[in-house]
């Protein structure tokens, strides 16, 4: 059986945005076509569908580097903000979009909190590694 460290992180995440899209519990919010995803954006993503994407690639952050909280997915997905002539300087994402994104996956049950000694946030559950698990292999055996 294929792991997630044995496949593209791209194809995964894509194979896995398809199985989120068929969750009722996953969706993207109302506000979702007109935000940007950060300060750091001028402008919102051109990807339609780019909640499904954000969400698949939380969840293999999860499995990677869990337990996970906001804090850490806004510097994760943050990046050089344009200041004209002055230079670039680092501004973390949007911390709504990595909340909402959270809650989703453990609403739908692919997530779950935990708080241990000095670690608190976010893990995957068994339901979740099981449909990373299940995209590698896919992807394994076709590719």
């Amino acid at each position: 059986m294929s792991s997630i460290y044995d496949v593209p992180a791209n194809d995964l995440i894509a194979k896995v945005t398809e199985e989120l899209k068929k969750n009722n519990k996953i969706k993207p919010p109302v506000w979702s076509v007109f935000a940007k995803t950060g300060v750091h954006k001028e402008r919102p993503p051109i990807n339609p569908e780019w909640w499904y994407v954000r969400c698949a690639a939380v969840l293999r952050k999860l499995s990677i580097r869990g337990p996970i909280g906001v804090s850490k997915l806004r510097s994760q997905y943050g990046g050089n903000k344009n200041r004209g002539m002055k230079p670039e300087r680092f501004r973390k994402g949007s911390g709504s979009v990595a909340r909402k994104v959270l809650q989703q996956l453990e609403a739908a049950g692919y997530a779950r909190q935990v708080q241990r000694a000095g670690h608190k946030g976010r893990v995957i559950t068994p339901i979740g590694q099981s449909v990373l698990d299940k995209a590698a292999s896919a992807l394994r055996k076709n590719g």
